[in-house]
């Protein structure tokens, strides 16, 4: 039965002990002298659309090349992100998807579902979407679960047909993530409370980015996110959102706030040109944005967001928790996000600086 040590980050404290493990962990054991180096629960990333030159509306290779390229960052859970394309081109992402669960990635993470990211979006808050944006008609939902792999959509509650679209999401089990949306506060708090209404659980995409901010007489929907029992994601790379903003949320939900990456099929390559869902983009100095200046998705990864948290004034075992803990509760993933006796295997050896030296899969090494 394999076995680290070093110092294990529990979600309520940093503990000098030793972990056994087959493909689940079996026993925590304290020690009183154990290896300088960090052990974590493995990253969980919700919204990801590429890495390694490779994006998922590119199928099933493509979807292998970025999966791999983020495990090696520490990512044991992924789901691949589609962008708002044509409708037949973002049905043939999630068949692709629906094929990558069915054989799993070597040497990769967990795939766990596909997020729909578009086109149910807001024609006026695209962020760096195209535009090709719908609205969620009951066909197009019925299309967009058949393959049976959306866990989480994104959708703007003002389009026509959204109601009904978030019920029928909800009672199938996908949550639902408000963003890239124009609606005012009291539009996404009736939102949220629809979706709980129907079972489902609610989320936000990308918390500040694609939405109206928050005011002294218009607070939007990031303070209906805020003030709900709805989780929400955040894109920490510092140039999406301020350590400031950062520490606000995470003060406000520190159990509900889920740390992404957003990342394009540039993430991991030199500065310069690339694309995102078809756009031209422009990557210098670690920010990806559209010819017009927009913010294109990241460059980002999770161990990176996980140092700008604790280098923002987060202790590390809350740190761990955005993106490891707070996104296995909300896709409901119990099997995994902390070390415990029973979960999955899914774990992180970290130097003291706080870079990946090991990456285990389901008691696997795949890094």
């Amino acid at each position: 039965m394999p076995d680290l040590s070093g110092q294990l980050v529990l979600p309520d404290r940093i503990l000098p002990g030793r972990l056994s493990f087959t493909d689940r962990l079996h026993a925590i054991t304290p020690e009183s002298h154990a290896p300088e180096q960090y052990i974590l629960p493995g990253f969980i990333d919700c919204h990801v659309h590429g890495g390694d030159g490779a994006d998922t509306m590119d199928g099933v290779a493509a979807i292998h090349t970025l999966s791999r390229f983020h495990a090696r960052h520490g990512t044991t859970t992924l789901l691949p992100t589609t962008i708002t394309n044509p409708w037949q081109d973002v049905l043939a992402a999630l068949a692709a998807i629906a094929e990558v669960m069915r054989q799993p990635v070597t040497h990769g993470p967990d795939i766990a579902g596909a997020h729909l990211e578009g086109p149910f979006v807001s024609p006026h808050r695209l962020g760096a979407q195209p535009p090709f944006t719908l609205d969620p008609t009951p066909e197009r939902v019925t299309q967009a679960l058949a393959p049976g792999c959306v866990r989480v959509v994104t959708l703007a509650p003002e389009l026509p047909h959204a109601d009904t679209a978030m019920d029928r999401f909800a009672k199938a089990g996908v949550r639902v993530s408000l963003g890239h949306t124009t609606a005012g506060y009291d539009q996404a708090e009736q939102a949220i409370c629809r979706i709980c209404a129907a079972g489902g659980v609610a989320g936000g995409t990308h918390l500040f980015n694609a939405m109206p901010g928050i005011e002294s007489r218009r607070p939007g929907p990031c303070a209906a996110l805020m003030c709900s029992d709805a989780y929400a994601e955040m894109i920490f790379d510092t140039h999406h959102v301020h350590p400031g903003t950062y520490r606000l949320a995470q003060r406000v939900m520190p159990d509900r706030l889920v740390f992404v990456t957003d990342a394009m099929r540039a993430t991991g390559l030199p500065d310069g040109p690339s694309q995102l869902g078809g756009q031209d983009v422009m990557v210098e100095n670690g920010t990806a944005r559209l010819p017009n200046g927009s913010l294109a998705g990241s460059v980002l990864t999770l161990d990176t967001a996980l140092r700008n948290a604790v280098a923002a004034g987060t202790p590390l075992p809350q740190a761990a928790a955005l993106l490891s803990q707070n996104p296995a509760r909300y896709l409901g993933l119990a099997d995994r996000g902390a070390l415990a006796p029973g979960h999955r295997a899914d774990l992180v050896v970290m130097t003291p600086d706080l870079h990946v030296r090991e990456v285990w899969v389901a008691g696997a090494r795949i890094a």
